[in-house]
């Protein structure tokens, strides 16, 4: 059965130096610190990889990050894997649970994050299954 998790969250994003000839510069890589506030509370960390182009509101970028919390009660972490692209200030964003990437509590979890930004405030709807508690 699918559970709904919703709440809000803050993210800070801080530039990473780049490593002298190693890929290429024009990529950019951040560090990803959130803290997750409703039916899931916790922390995020990871990293993200992104692009800008020539063109005015096109971009892209992947991440990885690591939630470590409380999911509805039950405690463990588990992975988030990003893919997001702007094309000409129209957004696409993916953000699915890494597959077998629970620990603890929230071993054999599998879902989808959406992400909602209104009136400067982020929060998530998470779509996600998990194997009944033994």
């Amino acid at each position: 059965m699918t559970s709904l998790a919703r709440g809000t969250f803050e993210v800070t994003m801080a530039p990473q130096p780049a490593q002298e000839g190693v890929g290429d510069p024009s990529v950019g890589r951040m560090a990803i610190d959130k803290q997750f506030r409703g039916d899931l509370e916790g922390t995020g960390r990871g990293q993200m990889l992104a692009v800008g182009t020539a063109i005015d509101g096109s971009a892209g970028y992947v991440a990885m990050e690591r939630v470590t919390g409380s999911l509805h009660g039950r405690r463990g972490s588990f992975a988030l894997q990003h893919s997001g692209s702007m094309h000409r200030g129209t957004p696409q964003l993916s953000i699915t649970v890494v597959p077998d990437s629970g620990t603890d509590e929230l071993a054999g979890i599998a879902g989808k994050l959406q992400i909602i930004i209104a009136h400067g405030t982020h929060s998530y709807d998470f779509s996600y299954t998990l194997p009944d508690v033994p």
